[in-house]
């Protein structure tokens, strides 16, 4: 099993970014899909999900949400997060990760797999 985030870099207060998130060595489009991110000297958080599938649900914490898009691409096994008005406290590592079912999608202990992390900085 694998996942490998990318597209992260440092960026501007108001820019974008997209991160990707390839995945393989498992049946991606049956599993519940998440983003999380990590600011220097806190603990992991929540950023958004989306269900397996269709990928037709799904959630963002709120200090994202209307901000951030998550979706899923099955036909390429790939997860995206198209990141828009960026801020500073937006800064961290941001990982992808998947288990299966969406009941604690929120919660980082509940998922199987996990990808090694890429760095977003944003700049004020």
């Amino acid at each position: 099993v694998q996942l490998q985030a990318s597209g992260g870099g440092l960026v501007q207060e108001r820019g974008s970014l997209r991160l990707s998130c390839a995945a393989s060595g498992f049946t991606f489009n049956n599993y519940v899909m998440g983003w999380f991110r990590q600011a220097p000297g806190k603990g992991r958080e929540f950023v958004a999900g989306v269900s397996e599938e269709a990928g037709d649900v799904t959630y963002y914490v709120d200090s994202v949400r209307g901000r951030f898009i998550i979706s899923r691409d099955n036909a390429e096994n790939a997860l995206y997060l198209q990141m828009n008005n960026l801020k500073p406290e937006d800064t961290g590592v941001y990982y992808c990760a998947a288990r299966k079912g969406w009941r604690y999608v929120r919660q980082s202990r509940s998922y199987d797999y996990w990808g090694q992390g890429t760095l977003v900085t944003v700049s004020s």
